[in-house]
């Protein structure tokens, strides 16, 4: 990557909204995740990572949400929570018994949410 290229990306990350931030990091944990759906090797070391990754985005998001200061509504937040009670719960069923199919609603839950967040749904 160029000099150009890296710093236009440091400062498109830096200028970006939470709200666009937290689509990005969604958007590369789904890339991640269906990465290793579509070269399935069982849970090799890609795998592990890509749903490592996942779950501690999910983890952050459902902290968030269960801040005492968190602005959106109670209800919003309730919904984030139970979405990522269900990434948590499907990853370690990923991780018991591995199947490349499992990784589907991981990848569409990431990339619709993403989408909500950046305005196109």
């Amino acid at each position: 990557m160029s000099h150009a290229a890296q710093a236009y990306a440091r400062t498109s990350q830096t200028t970006a909204s939470p709200r666009e931030i937290e689509a990005q990091a969604l958007l590369k944990a789904a890339r991640q995740l269906q990465e290793v759906q579509s070269n399935w090797s069982g849970l090799d070391n890609k795998a592990y990572k890509a749903l490592m990754f996942n779950r501690r985005l999910w983890s952050i998001f459902m902290t968030e949400a269960e801040a005492s200061n968190n602005p959106h509504p109670l209800e919003v937040r309730q919904q984030i929570a139970n979405i990522g009670m269900f990434v948590l719960t499907r990853t370690i069923e990923i991780q018991l018994e591995p199947a490349p199919e499992k990784l589907k609603p991981l990848i569409d839950i990431n990339c619709n949410i993403a989408a909500g967040l950046a305005g196109r749904r």
